[in-house]
């Protein structure tokens, strides 16, 4: 036993101290930023974040590629833009600025430390309405470098923010990640597939973490250009993602609001969930694990911060996967609720725990009734028989996303890859053929602009066409065999769609004259 000693009563709980040094940070700091545990969803949603603080209401994250490689991502706001002092503070490492009580950034880190773990080099270049396009460069080795910015030539600054004119009119800010290491292991001929999964779990993450701002007006697209001919070749809107987008509840009576008595923060709203059983529907099947996915859903300034999980109050369980409780956190500062640096998990007290066990509703249900509900709910939707559909393979690029959606709501689908629609040239005589062994459908382009009013179309135009050939086609691709009976179906549906298109045509060119 170490003997004993006696301290001055000031000591006990205070440590003195008797001067202080600055100590800067080391250079090899510029490591720990491209080690942030980042995924490549939550590091583009943390710039989006940025952009929503700049009162930016259009956003599009752009893919570029070169023949068959990917090379850079760019995603560029409206926002107000920022002047040369505004972008030398946003770019210096280890400098928090001030958030107002509504900002969805909170730690000053987002910007750098996001986008140095997924690439090599952080471009930012902006505007405002006062002052000229400016820009500055990050890598990993300027911060070495003594923490070097450069500043990007004022020349080609301006021609970024021309290139994207129709978004960054007046003001604006672009950030550009170069030499993505996600993208410099794609190997030869992968491209189009990386990319079509890249942006599918890209737009699933973005439209579940900002769900609440989509559906409040922000427009959010993804698209991709090949800058070796200047074309977009494929674009999608995000859609809102949101976990309680149910039509019918899963219990008559709910969502119902209990309220939690939190030692110290005071009164927390929880509003409890019940989805309907079995439900297909994207915001319960496609946003991960049913299992995961059930719990709190805890948001900051209504975005999205934790997707699931019970927070140390119980354990996942196989009978509550209907159960989800929406959570909006206090806006001001405390000990309970601590937020993830990279905004995708939230730390809790017991003190939450204490109060959600004694939350009720105002009629006095508690919240423990409500967990009982939630599991008679999926028992008794377990025992339901439902009709069994033939799976089908995904619609890929070329279909616009809302359709991917609902075909993934409503059915099953097969294992060995999607089915794409392009436009391409044809022969006068075929509206449209197939390629089967990559799984194509191909549209002859001489209809195009018979579709799309006379204009010429985007990625994703047609869609109604389109799904209508989707839907016609999907049984024929994946076939050992090709049957005479089905390519003569194939022959005589040309025949009846070219008819179809060319009454369409004379029809519009009436109405024209």
């Amino acid at each position: 036993m170490p003997p004993s000693v006696s301290l001055p009563a000031s000591w006990q709980y205070d440590v003195p101290t008797s001067g202080s040094t600055h100590l800067p940070p080391d250079a090899g700091y510029a490591r720990a930023l491209t080690n942030q545990g980042y995924g490549f969803e939550a590091a583009v949603a943390d710039l989006i974040d940025n952009s929503i603080d700049a009162g930016a209401d259009s956003v599009v994250v752009h893919f570029l590629r070169d023949s068959d490689r990917i090379l850079s991502l760019l995603v560029l706001d409206n926002g107000h833009g920022m002047n040369d002092a505004e972008l030398d503070q946003a770019m210096t490492v280890g400098r928090r600025r001030d958030y107002d009580g509504q900002a969805l950034g909170m730690y000053g880190t987002g910007l750098k430390a996001a986008s140095l773990s997924q690439a090599r080099s952080l471009t930012v270049i902006s505007r405002t309405k006062r002052s000229r396009a400016t820009g500055r460069k990050l890598t990993a080795e300027s911060i070495e470098d003594g923490f070097r910015c450069d500043t990007v030539e004022p020349g080609f600054a301006q021609q970024q923010i021309d290139t994207y004119d129709g978004l960054i009119e007046w003001h604006g800010t672009i950030v550009r990640w170069d030499h993505v290491r996600a993208f410099e292991t794609v190997a030869p001929g992968q491209s189009e597939q990386f990319l079509s999964k890249a942006i599918a779990q890209l737009g699933m993450h973005l439209g579940l973490y900002l769900h609440r701002f989509l559906s409040n007006g922000l427009k959010l697209d993804i698209a991709v250009w090949d800058v070796s001919t200047g074309e977009e070749v494929d674009h999608n809107s995000v859609d809102p993602l949101d976990p309680f987008g149910y039509k019918v509840p899963g219990k008559a009576g709910y969502p119902k609001k209990f309220t939690a008595p939190v030692e110290g923060v005071g009164q927390v709203t929880l509003e409890a969930h019940i989805w309907p059983a079995k439900s297909n529907l994207a915001g319960f099947r496609q946003i991960g694990s049913i299992q995961d996915r059930q719990g709190f859903y805890f948001y900051r300034n209504d975005r999205l911060v934790q997707a699931g999980g019970w927070s140390n109050l119980r354990s996942p369980e196989g009978h509550l996967v209907l159960a989800r409780i929406a959570v909006d956190l206090p806006s001001t500062p405390n000990e309970v609720f601590s937020l993830t640096v990279k905004k995708d998990g939230v730390e809790v007290t017991p003190a939450f725990t204490l109060g959600v066990e004694k939350a009720t509703d105002e009629s006095g249900t508690t919240f423990r009734a409500y967990l009982a509900d939630a599991e008679t709910a999926y028992r008794e939707g377990a025992s339901r028989s439902v009709i069994e559909r033939a799976a089908v393979n995904e619609p890929g690029k070329g279909f616009d996303p809302k359709v991917k959606r609902a075909v993934r709501e409503e059915l099953p689908l097969k294992d060995d890859g999607p089915v794409r629609i392009d436009w391409v040239s044809l022969p006068d005589d075929r509206f449209f053929d197939l390629d089967r062994d990559n799984y194509v459908i191909l549209l002859n382009r001489a209809f195009r602009e018979d579709f799309n009013d006379g204009r010429r179309g985007g990625a994703n135009d047609a869609p109604v066409t389109k799904t209508l050939l989707y839907l016609l086609l999907q049984d024929c691709f994946g076939l050992g065999r090709w049957e005479r009976k089905r390519a003569d179906r194939i022959e005589y549906w040309n025949s009846i769609l070219l008819a179809a298109v060319h009454a369409q045509r004379e029809r519009r060119n009436r109405l024209a004259s």
